[in-house]
């Protein structure tokens, strides 16, 4: 099947919409319902579920996740509730869905979805996605194949992760200049090409709308570009992997 539901699960909306695999567009408009909180296992399945009736889905699904999932086991909690620690995250949501789950973390679906349709489609060697909101997210591909759950924002930069100095939401907090932050996310990025010799570097998350503020100011080996899928590679990543699946 071409077209497959993809649902995006994130810290502050639970987003799907139905995509056309073939072309990495949505075939309906998407839906948005907010988080739960305490986003538990208990209160996110049935919001997915609700996403999944909105379109009256009954076929594979593919969803996105905040966290390390290693065969479809929920591993870290580091922006999630932590009640989702060892819990079999597919049969939960299949469970709720009434449909088989494919669940893939959510920066890895991101860098997926703009590997085959986005800013690194026809593009060789080593390539780093990085999701900049919240936390920082990474996918990391090597001649096209995906290196899963690589969690690159956890890297050390002046003793703490390099999410708490470089994120987006770190320069909205401290109403950092966007001088000012480019330069703590260049020596991020700096340290990623001392462990990884890079070709290209993908920034996405939303501050990516506004790339002409920061990139030119950034001085790494490998280029760097802006997403182009911007808020539906998720989503769209999302049902890559529940293509993959099926």
């Amino acid at each position: 099947m071409a077209t497959l539901l993809g649902i995006d699960i994130g810290g502050t909306g639970i987003k799907g919409a139905p995509v056309d695999t073939r072309t990495g567009e949505l075939a309906a408009e998407r839906v948005r319902i907010l988080t739960p909180k305490p986003a538990t296992p208990d209160s996110v399945a049935p919001v997915v579920a609700e996403v999944a009736a909105h379109f009256s889905w009954r076929g594979q699904i593919g969803a996105t996740f905040p966290a390390v999932v290693r065969q479809g086991i929920v591993q870290t909690a580091a922006n999630v509730d932590e009640a989702w620690i060892g819990v079999n995250i597919p049969l939960v949501l299949s469970t709720a869905t009434k449909t088989p789950v494919a669940v893939i973390n959510d920066a890895d679906a991101a860098g997926i979805a703009e590997m085959e349709f986005g800013a690194g489609r026809h593009r060789h060697g080593t390539v780093l996605m990085l999701t900049l909101g919240t936390g920082i997210g990474s996918a990391l591909f090597v001649e096209g194949r995906l290196v899963p759950n690589t969690e690159l924002g956890h890297l050390k930069v002046r003793g703490k992760d390099a999410e708490q100095r470089a994120a987006e939401s770190v320069r909205e907090r401290k109403q950092l200049s966007w001088s000012q932050w480019a330069k703590r996310l260049n020596e991020y990025l700096q340290d990623l090409e001392e462990l990884l010799w890079l070709d290209l570097i993908i920034i996405g998350g939303g501050v990516s709308k506004k790339h002409d503020r920061f990139v030119p100011m950034l001085e790494t080996r490998a280029e760097v570009v802006p997403a182009q899928l911007l808020n539906d590679a998720g989503i769209v990543g999302a049902a890559i992997a529940a293509r993959t699946a099926t």
